[in-house]
């Protein structure tokens, strides 16, 4: 239940704000919107408000807004209400209208984060020594080492950081190293050997190798309060940071790096937005946030029926001073909703896989 619903609030609220961006640049410029619909398919809820009909439409992973005269040839615009047209407007107006989609995801992303370090404080690691996570299987787990045991010292070195225990087991050569750690108060010695191993960055991929115990540090947190200045100048950088590993993302993917099996869906969604839900409402936010700039930077790609398609045949027609021709526009939208279509049954179908395969080991 707590999947769903955090999943409604979450995408819900995303949708909302995506298709507010183009309300709002459409009404700047003075075009008439004709639908608000958060949804697609047929209409379950409508309220026809001034010249705009709001809707809540059937199938929800999505939205739109309708523009009059947003299609050259779709209905005739009589020459009276040529300046309320979409398809009337100067090229760098219609530019802003359906760049104001993406634009709204990443600015409410940096609402979002600044809200949260404005009234909870900026969130910093805890660098300590204590063991977040244990790799089963490794020489940690093997010499008796568990997750929450506060490394005291190694090999009679105090240790004052967590780079210092790093460090440690790095330069041991592979020798066994003794640790001292206090597990609940009492002290504990342990003897392990690492092991040379692989190092992999943030995105799977091998960037050397070192020895290893086979231990994570605690992600322990402390919130420090900021001032107003230093709350905005964090959210900016938080948003910048997610988009860039959105963007690096998706590089990497395409470079194989990530598998293909890694992209979820709307089941992968509800299941994580349940999970931050239960772990309370500043892990929801924060993953609103993030979800906020994955769907910015997902629009902007240039790929036909996304705003980042319509954005280059802006462009393009913008540079030859003309629109593109009919027959190209046609098929180009015919391959982008083939390439989506394609991608909505790919993620589902990882999102099933995972659920078959999570309860098959159950």
């Amino acid at each position: 239940m707590n999947s769903v619903l955090s999943f409604i609030i979450v995408l819900g609220v995303l949708i909302f704000v995506h298709e507010l961006g183009h309300f709002l640049l459409a009404k700047a410029f003075g075009v008439r919107v004709l639908k608000f619909s958060l949804g697609f398919g047929a209409k379950l809820v409508s309220r026809q408000w001034g010249e705009t009909e709001y809707l809540i439409s059937a199938f929800p992973l999505g939205g739109y807004v309708k523009m009059y005269g947003e299609h050259q040839g779709d209905e005739e615009v009589r020459m009276e209400e040529r300046h309320r047209s979409f398809s009337h407007k100067a090229v760098w107006q219609r530019f802003g209208i359906v760049f104001g989609g993406p634009l709204f995801n990443l600015l409410f992303a940096v609402v979002l984060f600044f809200s949260m370090f404005l009234f909870a404080g900026i969130p910093e690691p805890v660098d300590s020594t204590r063991i977040g996570e244990v790799t089963v299987g490794s020489a940690a787990d093997q010499a008796g080492l568990k997750a929450g045991d506060l490394i005291r010292a190694i090999n009679a070195s105090p240790t004052t950081s967590w780079l210092h225990v790093s460090k440690q087991i790095k330069d041991s050569g592979g020798n066994e190293v003794t640790l001292v750690v206090d597990r609940q108060g009492k002290e504990l010695t342990f003897v392990a050997k690492p092991i040379l191993q692989k190092e992999k960055n943030l995105f799977g991929e091998e960037v050397g190798e070192r020895y290893m115990l086979g231990i994570v540090r605690s992600d322990e947190i402390r919130y420090q309060a900021s001032s107003i200045g230093e709350s905005f100048e964090a959210a900016l950088q938080q948003t910048w940071n997610l988009g860039y590993l959105t963007v690096m993302g998706i590089v990497k993917m395409i470079q194989r790096v990530i598998p293909a099996s890694e992209l979820g869906g709307p089941i992968r969604i509800a299941e994580l937005a349940g999970q931050q839900m239960e772990a309370g409402w500043m892990n929801l936010l924060y993953f609103m946030g993030l979800l906020s700039v994955n769907l910015g930077i997902l629009n902007l790609l240039p790929v036909p029926v996304l705003d980042g398609g319509h954005l280059v045949f802006l462009s393009l027609e913008a540079v030859r001073r003309k629109p593109l021709n009919d027959r190209v526009m046609a098929i180009s939208q015919q391959v982008g909703i083939a390439i989506l279509g394609t991608l909505m049954v790919f993620v589902f179908y990882n999102d099933i896989l995972r659920l078959v395969k999570r309860w098959l080991m159950s």
